[in-house]
């Protein structure tokens, strides 16, 4: 037996969703938490996991983090907040990979975002840095690589990530990297989402699934789960979930 099973999840900080009032709904970790226990995941990739601060001021310890720690005991976990920023918005930050078994060689990379000026509720602003984390772990006596990233949405900025190729360019480099079985997870915020199919098939990435709708908000595909030739994907479920404004991505893989 060497299978295992990879949960995929924005939490959008425990924020549920609310259909009317999408923004102003309200915080219950608690179904965040029920959500994640219910698939049984042998390895959880999480983004958003906690609120930006007025001010970018960043809470230690992290308290959805430790929140999850606390009621995920038969996991080790890493997280990591992006670098501190001032002109943080309210909105969720944050990545954590939750694993079964030990973790370790934990990575950070950061991805710098363009200065594109935009509005925000009458005040310009420029957008702030997204994160790229990463950690290794034995499943079934096999070396695997994990990592989890939160990619700007350029989409919310009249922009694209096809015009502002970087952040991409910079997990495709993890990737082309990469030796032996490896699951990439996370928020990718790409709108077209074929290109970004495309680029990290040129690496020897493919997704899980890239046809369901995994946003609530608008009729995209954000969320994937990448892996290499390494693993084989054996099944795959989009799961609607009112615990997020996102879907929850869960899929099976094994060594190949």
């Amino acid at each position: 037996m060497n299978r295992f099973r990879v949960l995929q999840f924005n939490m959008q900080f425990g924020r549920v969703w609310d259909e009317t009032h999408p923004d102003q709904a309200p915080i219950r970790l608690e179904e965040t938490v029920a959500e994640i226990k219910r698939h049984e995941a042998d390895i959880i990739l999480l983004q958003e996991v906690e609120q930006a601060r007025p001010g970018g001021v960043q809470l230690e310890p992290p308290p959805n983090f430790t929140r999850l720690r606390a009621e995920l005991p038969g996991y080790e976990a890493f997280f990591s907040y992006p670098k501190a920023d001032p002109r943080e918005l309210p909105f969720g930050l944050g990545l954590a990979i939750f694993s079964r078994t030990p973790l370790r060689d934990p990575l950070r990379v950061e991805l710098p975002s363009p200065p594109i000026e935009f509005d925000f509720f009458g005040r310009k602003t420029t957008p702030t840095d997204r994160l790229l984390i990463g950690a290794r772990t034995t499943l079934h006596g096999r070396e695997l690589q994990l990592l989890n990233t939160h990619l700007l949405a350029f989409f919310m900025l009249g922009a694209s990530s096809e015009e502002h190729p970087g952040q991409r360019l910079r997990v495709a480099q993890e990737l082309a990297a990469a030796r032996g079985a490896c699951v990439l997870g996370g928020d990718f915020n790409v709108s077209r989402h074929g290109s970004l199919i495309r680029q990290f098939a040129a690496c020897g990435f493919q997704s899980v699934q890239d046809r369901e709708i995994t946003w609530r908000r608008r009729p995209f595909v954000l969320d994937h789960v990448f892996h290499n030739s390494a693993l084989r994907c054996t099944a795959r479920q989009v799961v609607p979930t009112p615990a997020s404004d996102h879907h929850a991505l869960v899929a099976d893989l094994e060594f190949a």
